[in-house]
């Protein structure tokens, strides 16, 4: 960022509280009441700084030693430099790698990098999100044109129903 450039915030929205063992309120906007939604698995999509929603649900999920809800995070970026808490979220993977898939993706990436290239498609949707007759919820954070022209146009591709997703 450049001296004197500006920059946008939004603050966080509460129309997606996680309640514990795989139940999830979600609000249509913020007058509407939550319709609960009770999963066994979380897919979701992270692009740059939209892994700080992603990561306050892990934590919360990672509170309950009892609570076995898998989630899949598929981290977006331009580089893998540029991939944020990449040491703690490798630590979680570590400690608790029966819960927690973690898949990185890059636009370019170096020769060994052993994930994925380019942006999302069918191909890592079937291959790095839970399987469909799971009944997963999918959840997105990210650039705009990451989650209209690549998220939700390949889940409904794979057969992802629209009422299990949600965009921060």
């Amino acid at each position: 960022m450049k001296i004197g450039g500006t920059i946008e915030f939004r603050d966080p929205n509460g129309l997606l509280v996680y309640q514990g063992k795989g139940k999830f309120a979600i609000c249509a906007d913020k007058k509407s009441n939550p319709v609960i939604k009770t999963v066994k698995s979380v897919g979701m999509f992270a692009g740059g700084t939209g892994i700080t929603p992603m990561l306050q649900v892990i934590r919360a999920i990672m509170k309950d030693r009892d609570d076995h809800t898998v989630y899949h995070l598929r981290f977006a970026n331009q580089t893998e430099k540029d991939l944020l808490l990449r040491p703690e979220l490798e630590e979680l993977k570590n400690e608790h790698s029966e819960c927690f898939k973690l898949w990185y993706m890059v636009d370019s990436g170096p020769e060994a990098w052993d994930y994925s290239q380019g942006f999302v498609n069918e191909e890592m949707i079937r291959d790095h999100l839970p399987p469909l007759e799971e009944e997963p919820l999918v959840l997105m954070c990210g650039p705009p044109c990451m989650i209209q022209y690549a998220c939700l146009p390949n889940l409904d591709s794979v057969g992802h129903p629209k009422e299990r997703s949600f965009a921060f």
